[in-house]
């Protein structure tokens, strides 16, 4: 798995301050929009993962991504035959700069309301300034209209989605869980946020520095037990990377949509990430 290498290091590079052309390309480069199972629609970039969720009352969309993106997504979603105006419910998986710059011009746009976990949700209005990663990029304020707690529900129509707090790479990071209904079966969709440290942060005070915020550490150990107890046969994510998206769709056409069927796959994900962490938190525990 790539997880940790090609998410780190793009945000080293964009956060530093490098120039635009640092974003990697498949942040930007359109996908063409599909249904991933039942009401659940993909509508991001070839990387930077957008969901749509179609509901009898309006439609819920997951991740505004970065600040050019809402063109991309909205493109997609009239693609795919839905009005840019029923989306009611703005959501997302973590406040960064990728994953909620575009959240303002979306809401403008649509009159949707926001909602954010608890953590996240000061970030999300201050447009960053509020980030425990001093180091990370600023992005356009928006309005939080609800703040979530881990396990609440956000239900429109005949849908509901649970909200998951997965904390550490964000305060507020959020797994989206949610149930989808296709020939016949239900099925489990899990939408990891993140659940990686941010390159260079401390889990634990060392060296007369603190830890990246108080607790880090204890958060990153609860969000592993909750990605490990979660029922999941839809693997899904903030970032394609995670879920391994492109080689997915390279194999759509032969295997159809069962492709996005893959509980093994969203297992030994937990268990790579998990076990990188726990060598970092070794790691740096040891003073090397």
């Amino acid at each position: 798995m790539r997880i940790l290498s090609v998410v780190a290091f793009a945000l080293i590079a964009i956060f530093s301050g490098a120039p635009c052309h640092a974003v990697p390309s498949d942040w930007t480069t359109p996908l063409s929009p599909f249904r991933i199972s039942g009401n659940l629609y993909y509508v991001g970039s070839r990387d930077l993962a957008s969901y749509l969720v179609v509901t009898s009352r309006g439609n819920i969309l997951i991740n505004s991504n970065l600040e050019s993106s809402p063109p991309q997504i909205r493109e997609s979603v009239e693609k795919l035959g839905f009005r840019w105006a029923d989306i009611k419910v703005l959501l997302n998986g973590q406040a960064h700069i990728d994953h909620v710059s575009g959240s303002s011009r979306i809401l403008h746009e649509t009159g949707a309301l926001q909602m954010v976990m608890e953590g996240d949700a000061d970030v999300v209005e201050s447009g960053g300034a509020t980030e425990y990663d001093h180091s990370l990029g600023r992005f356009p304020a928006s309005r939080v209209d609800r703040v979530l707690h881990d396990g609440d529900t956000v239900s429109l129509g005949d849908t509901t989605l649970t909200a998951h707090r997965t904390a550490g790479h964000t305060r507020g990071c959020t797994t989206w869980t949610m149930q989808t209904h296709d020939g016949g079966r239900t099925l489990n969709v899990v939408i990891v946020g993140g659940w990686t440290l941010n390159p260079g942060l401390l889990l634990a005070a060392a060296h007369g520095k603190p830890a990246a915020y108080p607790g880090i550490a204890s958060d990153f150990n609860r969000t592993f037990a909750t990605l490990k107890a979660l029922r999941c046969d839809i693997f899904l994510g903030s970032h394609g990377v995670y879920f391994d998206l492109l080689a997915k769709l390279d194999r759509l056409p032969t295997q159809g949509p069962s492709v996005w069927i893959d509980p093994d796959g969203y297992r030994a994900a937990v268990i790579d990430v998990e076990v990188k962490y726990r060598k970092e938190y070794a790691r740096q525990q040891a003073g090397t």
